[in-house]
């Protein structure tokens, strides 16, 4: 049997000059999920981008006026209105197809209304509840938002035959927060959103050209406090302080500081990583580092981790979110509590560093955890049985 899928996103999953850089990560995981489920030889009916109608005036008016007045955000495409005619418009592309399921790689919304023949999974980082108020795009929501969200994400996960979480963290909290049947949630982490065809020996020479100092620290994200970027600054000075020759490399953003940045921070900006250029350089800067370092305050996944495993480059992270599933201490990295001191995070870099032979077997362990878990090719092997089941 071959597996044909209706493919839903609301964004172009294969241009990917048409997404906006703050939703590379979860744009680029629908590209290379679609990429990859053809290469198991699964047929894809792409059924987006859904675009919205700018020209309605009930949410022009209550975006631009009602809710700028009380400055609060008002979020159209959780609107009723919006979703019924994303419904209609997926019912219309579904007609022309023979899907045998349907795959929403991205959140419960788009599909609130959908009502079709074929069995609707979703596979997705996290429930949009948990997000509210941990990112600050979701914060100062307006009432109306909130409650679309939270009765249109109940209704779409209860129609859902499987729903697909990254993380034991998002699954719990799913559950806890709609009550889903856990007989219906499955884990299966996504992959690195990079193309990787390095072999084992290609790592250990890379590992292998790495000297014990400077310890390199390599700091990636849009969100300078969101990301933790304030606490990966102090870790490298109290590096320095110990007498650990430390360089931290900023990209993505710009450090939020009123202390002149030391000698030893390099800020390069953001990396487009789907231009050759930017891909060239982000390769460059994964092979010459020792630590992805992402102290996050809030993350639903994190795929840099997963990029950072694929060149041998073990993570420091924080234990929030789906990040504890990434991240299995003394295989690829370590995750630190919320409130863990500088120094906890110091010792640890410090112990391997001093004993570098240590590192290096820790870097060519984050290697294979991304070779056996963390890569696309086993992401798609496996929903792909799964939807087969269903279909």
């Amino acid at each position: 049997m071959v597996l044909r899928l209706g493919y839903l996103t609301t964004y172009d999953a294969l241009d990917e000059s048409s997404w906006p850089k703050e939703l590379f990560g979860l744009f680029g995981a629908g590209h290379h999920l679609a990429k990859n489920l053809e290469n198991e030889s699964v047929l894809l009916d792409y059924l987006g981008p859904l675009e919205q109608n700018q020209n309605r005036l009930v949410t022009t008016f209550k975006k631009k006026f009602y809710y700028k007045v009380l400055k609060r955000v008002y979020e159209s495409w959780a609107e009723p209105l919006v979703l019924q005619e994303y419904a209609s418009k997926i019912s219309r592309k579904l007609s022309e197809f023979n899907s045998d399921v349907v795959l929403c790689p991205e959140n419960a919304l788009p599909f609130s209304y959908l009502d079709c023949k074929q069995p609707i999974v979703l596979w997705t980082d996290a429930t949009f509840q948990w997000v509210i108020d941990a990112y600050p795009t979701f914060k100062n929501l307006c009432n109306e938002t909130r409650r679309n969200i939270c009765e249109l994400e109940k209704k779409s996960l209860e129609r859902c035959e499987r729903v697909v979480f990254l993380s034991d963290w998002a699954a719990q909290t799913a559950i806890q927060t709609y009550g889903i049947e856990a007989s219906k949630i499955r884990i299966i982490p996504w992959g690195a959103n990079i193309k990787c065809d390095r072999t084992h020996e290609d790592v250990k020479n890379l590992i292998d050209t790495r000297t014990a100092q400077p310890c390199k620290l390599l700091f990636i994200g849009l969100e300078w406090f969101r990301k933790g970027g304030d606490v990966a600054l102090e870790v490298a000075k109290e590096l320095n302080r110990r007498g650990l020759k430390t360089e931290l490399l900023l990209v993505g953003c710009q450090p939020i500081t009123t202390e002149p940045l030391p000698d030893f921070v390099k800020t390069i900006g953001f990396v487009d990583k789907y231009t050759e250029k930017g891909l060239q350089q982000l390769n460059q800067l994964f092979c010459e580092s020792h630590f992805l370092i992402l102290p996050s305050r809030a993350e639903t996944f994190g795929h840099v981790l997963c990029e950072a495993n694929s060149f041998g480059v073990p993570c420091l992270a924080s234990k929030v979110g789906g990040m504890t599933t990434v991240i299995r201490d003394g295989y690829n990295g370590k995750t630190f509590a919320l409130d863990a001191e500088i120094s906890e995070y110091c010792n640890y870099v410090t112990s391997l560093m001093t004993k570098y032979e240590e590192y290096k077997q820790l870097a060519y362990s984050s290697f294979n955890e991304y070779q056996s878990r963390l890569n696309w090719k086993s992401a798609a092997q496996a929903v792909k049985q799964l939807l087969t089941e269903l279909a």
